[in-house]
């Protein structure tokens, strides 16, 4: 294997090192005893159909869904063109759709939704520079729907505890912590998630959506953005991005080797806790921008030091260590270290060592 350094960008980010050489011997170079490589093999091929649909059923199996219930779609498009696939689909004229805003992704969906429609912001944390996730919602009885996002990679908070949404279908943008820990996944009518953070190569987004949802879409739009298109056509109604979903395959395989959604939460938060315990105990030499414990993230830890000098000097001198992607967001500045599943407690811990060494030398 090439030499690996310790991977803390926020996207495309760190894949595991067991699927990144398993991708390249046996899809990249040749797929399946082929001779050919999966990004040449026809989409319509039995051997192609075979790794799509184990992709999608161990997702559904991770996630502890029912495949009767639940499609799995693997589109193009970024997880930033299902802002507007959204609302096109299910804002129909009269409706409301409430929107939870808390980054500057959910603020980007907020603005594709107000095209097609009335959109609530039913809560906010813009009024502390995203924060905190708010724990009070201005609910519309009857929305179109309730949209949240689950993760915000800029600002460093995750939502552990969801709105109760009722009868109103829930639909959440996990892009940044999609199958990091486990989760009562049937309480969300849609799911969706741009696969360069957590489950693969940049190029795919995963849709997880109940199909009795999907079919209260609209009729009257394009076919392309009409989920019930990609439902019916079981994802394959145009090329999908064949080798984005081949490496997705290969991370489920990984996730269910390492004892599932449990197992692989159970070393989150052990990076988790040893990343923000030496923040917490560094007397402020390191500052979280999430000083609320119950709002942080597990996957983008967001911090500024005591000046920009020293943050320049840190970010440079972790590079030449090794330790790469610890600049933060072009928006806000600071430092970030995002500790995706991919992300090992062995990566985290040379991060601490090189922490600690920096506060005793600056």
């Amino acid at each position: 294997m090439a030499r690996r350094v310790h991977n803390f960008f926020a996207g495309p980010a760190a894949l595991p090192c067991e699927v990144v050489k398993k991708a390249a011997e046996m899809g990249v170079l040749e797929f399946d005893g082929q001779g050919m490589s999966v990004m040449e093999i026809s989409h319509r091929s039995k051997p192609f159909d075979k790794m799509f649909k184990n992709t999608q059923n161990n997702m559904l199996k991770i996630m502890g869904l029912n495949p009767d219930e639940y499609a799995v779609l693997f589109v193009g498009g970024g997880a930033s063109s299902q802002f507007f696939h959204i609302p096109f689909n299910f804002l129909k004229e009269g409706m409301t759709a409430d929107y939870v805003n808390t980054g500057v992704w959910s603020k980007k969906a907020i603005k594709e939704a107000e095209y097609f429609g009335k959109v609530n912001v039913a809560a906010s944390s813009e009024d502390k520079l995203f924060s905190y996730i708010p724990k009070e919602f201005n609910l519309t009885p009857g929305a179109a729907y309730v949209h949240t996002t689950s993760n915000n990679t800029i600002y460093g908070t995750e939502m552990w505890n969801f709105p109760e949404t009722g009868d109103v279908p829930h639909i959440c943008d996990m892009s940044s912590d999609f199958l990091s820990h486990p989760m009562d996944f049937s309480k969300f009518s849609m799911i969706y998630a741009g696969a360069q953070k957590n489950i693969g190569p940049a190029g795919a987004v995963a849709v997880v959506i109940k199909k009795s949802y999907a079919d209260q879409a609209r009729e009257d739009i394009p076919t392309m953005v009409n989920y019930r298109t990609h439902i019916a056509k079981d994802s394959l109604f145009n090329t999908p991005p064949s080798l984005p979903v081949f490496v997705i395959g290969l991370v489920m395989e990984w996730i269910l080797e390492n004892g599932g959604l449990e197992g692989i939460a159970a070393i989150n938060r052990k990076k988790a806790d040893l990343l923000y315990g030496t923040m917490d105990n560094s007397n402020g030499y390191y500052i979280p921008h999430v000083q609320d414990v119950a709002s942080r993230s597990f996957m983008n830890v967001t911090f500024r030091l005591p000046s920009e000098e020293l943050e320049k000097k840190f970010i440079a001198e972790g590079t030449e260590k090794d330790l790469l992607g610890l600049k933060g967001h072009r928006s806000v500045g600071g430092c970030r270290a995002s500790t995706y599943n991919a992300v090992s407690y062995e990566s985290v811990s040379a991060l601490v060592d090189f922490m600690k060494d920096f506060k005793a030398k600056n």
